[in-house]
């Protein structure tokens, strides 16, 4: 492709005019001004454009023009070959005269230009510091420490990281060595999500512009000293690990537990969402149930709380046990941690991953008593719809149950009388404003598993369908 040289002729016959415009009034500038930006681009993807002059460390979207200022860390020079292209359109890319940039965030907002002057008086507000505040949201896998570390080194070096437990939400503080990279971590990061349709990052700069660590464990590590001890009851990174992370944290893959091993897999293939775990298959086996009580119909409905169960069976020659196959290994993994150890018909039920990789239906004419159920068709999966309201709202079992799809007629008293036939106590009850939903607390979280177990899905007439989950509130 031809470059339009210095004189304005062209050199070389080729009719494609480059797009990279390298013009006499605009000597090279560590500001970068790039036009003709397709309507929905997103930042990410500006700052994936602007990647190859370097570290972009400030951005300014002017949305109504459909162009965009970046600035990078130093001067680089202009790619002549290629065009570049946003969602196939190319787009044009040169030198801005700005020397610096200053985000003027109300000129941003009303899709206005930066003043000439406010962008050149001004200079890049500087990323604030190198330590970034991390809340996760939505958050039904565990993510540890490690996962964090290899997600965020993919933008710098990550020199030390503090995780903890504030009002009921998982954060974490992290420390760049270098606050340019804290500022693209955020701009790439925020808002995305580490698993499918859950754990979503929100990142804003911390106040503290250094982390002060004092062991290395699974809660905190200042990976620049590898020396640390573990503290008190905390398990020790242990000598072989820790050479490894002050040396070379990929080596980290194989040590750590599989859902963190695939969420870090994933992020070192810069694919930050995952679906679906190593970690094995999806089958469960559930042990100690009350071999009096239980059927694949209970067992469908409490576990289907946590994923699509495709298929359960009670074994033939031990009937207090039972294989439950979840939809995913990240499933199994949920109902797995969520329901061990809790009360189901008054035995305290044992929940582990099974080795089996799925459940056998059986033969054709061979009838098993009903010990086996396929429920792969089922309409009452929760789950099915990807990104669903009801993967915000997975909770552990509690006393408390949320109602939903109430008929209008149904009173509060009706609803009393049939939880307290599910041979429990209702504590408390509150209707939300519009009425087709509710909270009721039974008296035990082991009073709330057996009437959800018997209630949700029951029939309240006029088609309408009782749902019942766990509620993480309180009435």
């Amino acid at each position: 492709s031809s470059v339009t040289g210095k004189d304005g002729k062209s050199n070389g016959s080729d009719s494609k005019k480059l797009r990279v415009e390298d013009s006499m009034d605009s000597p090279p500038s560590r500001v970068i001004h790039i036009r003709k930006l397709p309507n929905e681009v997103s930042e990410t993807e500006v700052i994936a454009l602007g990647l190859p002059f370097g570290k972009v460390t400030n951005i300014l979207m002017l949305k109504g023009k459909n162009q965009v200022f970046l600035l990078t860390l130093n001067i680089y020079s202009l790619p002549h070959s290629v065009t570049p292209q946003v969602r196939n359109v190319p787009v044009f890319i040169q030198y801005s005269n700005h020397k610096e940039l200053k985000t003027d965030i109300s000129a941003v907002q009303e899709g206005g230009s930066p003043s000439s002057d406010t962008a050149r008086d001004g200079v890049l507000t500087p990323a604030p510091s190198p330590v970034l505040r991390i809340i996760i949201d939505n958050m039904f896998y565990p993510v540890t420490l490690d996962v964090l570390q290899q997600i965020f080194s993919k933008f710098g070096t990550v020199m030390k990281i503090i995780t903890f437990t504030k009002n009921n939400q998982f954060q974490a503080l992290l420390q760049f060595s270098d606050p340019v990279n804290a500022q693209q971590a955020k701009l790439s990061l925020d808002g995305q999500n580490i698993y499918n349709s859950c754990c979503t990052l929100r990142i804003d700069f911390s106040k503290l512009v250094n982390l002060n660590v004092k062991y290395n464990n699974d809660k905190s590590r200042d990976y620049t000293r590898p020396e640390l001890p573990a503290g008190d009851g905390q398990p020790p990174v242990d000598p072989a690990m820790a050479a490894a992370l002050s040396k070379d944290s990929t080596s980290l893959l194989g040590a750590i537990s599989p859902l963190s091993a695939a969420a870090a897999a994933a992020a070192a293939a810069g694919r930050v969402a995952l679906s679906g775990h190593s970690g094995g298959s999806g089958v469960l086996l559930a042990s100690n149930l009350n071999d009096e009580m239980v059927t694949p119909q209970s067992l469908f409905t409490l576990f289907g709380v946590y994923g699509d169960v495709q298929r359960v069976k009670i074994l033939y020659n031990k009937k207090d046990s039972a294989l439950i196959q979840m939809a995913d290994g990240n499933q199994a993994q949920l109902a797995m941690s969520h329901l061990n150890g809790q009360k189901m018909y008054g035995k305290i039920i044992r929940v582990t991953l099974s080795k089996h990789q799925t459940v056998q239906l059986p033969r054709e004419g061979l009838d098993d008593q009903g010990l086996t159920k396929d429920f792969a068709n089922s309409p009452l999966h929760r789950f099915k719809k990807p990104g669903s309201k009801n993967f915000q709202n997975i909770f552990p079992p509690s006393a408390t149950l949320h109602l939903s799809n109430i008929p209008e007629d149904v009173t509060e008293e009706d609803l009393r009388l049939l939880f307290s036939n599910s041979g429990g106590t209702v504590k408390a009850f509150k209707f939300f404003q519009d009425r087709k939903m509710s909270l009721l607390q039974m008296s035990t979280v082991e009073e709330a598993i057996q009437a959800l177990i018997d209630l949700h899905n029951y029939d309240m007439g006029g088609g309408h369908r009782l749902r019942v989950s766990f509620s993480k509130s309180t009435i």
